[in-house]
């Protein structure tokens, strides 16, 4: 009797070990490893149809067919783009005196189009523009009210100047800059700089957008000065892509100028200085390089150091709206500028859109 005692007390204790130890296994197992690489998709302009003035500039199939063409490039763990106006569904705009006809540049994207760009893939959004303020104080705050209601995140306003947000255990921080009212200056380098060094202390990877620079063909260079378009400082955003950078920025992304601007990679870190017009439905110019953009595939490591990019070259114009061009002009028109204005440069462009680092 004392045998068959100790036998079930031994196999008792023996048991419990194995449990504490299948315990610390799942625990081990359930631990998230960080990724390696991250991917990055990223976009210049998009606004894709305004029911102001009037019904007239809303596409025929009330864009849903929008990004049909180039939806399959839309995937990454950050899908970023440029918001060229508000969602507000009804209200006038104090910009235009006169609206009849398409003299009126304001704005006001149709509240259910939101959903659209959701499906569409994106789920980070610059709103620091000179069109998000088209339709005041009303078409700022049904914007962001949308935006937070679908979960896409977006930052660049005074009242929403940053954000912060993880996805697949990596925290990302976001900001973006302007020279327009209500929004985050770019033309206050150090409260930028200041910012950003705020943010990195918080996430692993930082993304900086900036709206700057003239607009139109006439501006494809990147001129290392303050540029000065319609009497407004439009901002250096050479010394602002570099000043966020040094001040711990891993992406910088800039649109504003309506045409592809050159690349360049700053203490391993990636600049666009111009993703051009992407989707822009109405009344954009898209005559010249206007009509020609790039969808960036970039890749970076978990510390933000630049990998290596792909260029999607993608073009619009008023009849098949937004397509994939197989001329590959917006990758070309960036290799050309990127060997013209940063001749120093230590990039190799290969192929239909592959943008690396030159092997020493």
């Amino acid at each position: 009797m004392f045998s068959l005692i100790l036998l079930s007390c031994t196999t008792t204790t023996a048991s419990t070990a194995d449990l504490s130890q299948i315990q610390d296994t799942t625990q081990k197992d359930t631990t998230v490893l960080k990724k390696d690489t991250l991917s990055i998709i990223a976009v210049g302009d998009i606004m894709i149809g305004s029911a102001y003035p009037d019904k007239s500039n809303l596409p025929k199939d009330d864009a849903i067919n929008s990004f049909k063409n180039v939806d399959t490039f839309l995937k990454g763990d950050i899908v970023f783009g440029n918001l060229e106006g508000c969602f507000l569904n009804s209200g006038k705009s104090t910009k235009c005196k006169d609206t009849i006809g398409n003299s009126c540049f304001a704005f006001r994207m149709p509240e259910r189009y939101a959903g659209i760009i959701k499906n569409a893939g994106f789920n980070l959004l610059s709103i620091a523009n000179n069109h998000v303020g088209d339709f005041g104080l009303k078409g700022r705050e049904k914007t962001a009210t949308i935006l937070d209601s679908l979960n896409i995140n977006y930052a660049g306003l005074q009242s929403h100047p940053s954000v912060i947000f993880e996805k697949d255990s990596i925290k990302y921080a976001f900001c973006a800059f302007a020279p327009n009212e209500n929004t985050v200056s770019i033309n206050k380098l150090d409260s930028a700089k200041s910012l950003v060094a705020r943010l990195k202390t918080q996430a692993d990877v930082v993304i900086v957008s900036f709206h700057g620079g003239g607009e139109g063909a006439k501006f494809e260079h990147v001129p290392r000065t303050n540029e000065i378009f319609y009497e407004e400082n439009r901002g250096n955003v050479y010394s602002f892509a570099h000043g966020v950078i040094d001040a711990g920025a891993d992406v910088v992304l800039g649109h504003g100028p309506h045409v592809t601007r050159a690349v360049e990679v700053y203490k391993n870190k990636f600049i666009a200085y111009s993703l051009g017009n992407f989707c822009t439905y109405g009344m954009f110019s898209l005559k010249g390089p206007n009509g020609f953009a790039p969808l960036l595939q970039l890749k970076i490591k978990s510390n933000g150091d630049f990998i290596l990019a792909d260029i999607i070259s993608v073009k619009q114009n008023k009849i098949s709206n937004l397509t994939l061009d197989t001329n590959y002009t917006a990758f070309k028109k960036i290799q050309w500028l990127t060997n013209t204005d940063f001749p120093e440069h230590q990039l190799n462009f290969s192929g239909n859109g592959r943008i690396e680092l030159k092997k020493d």
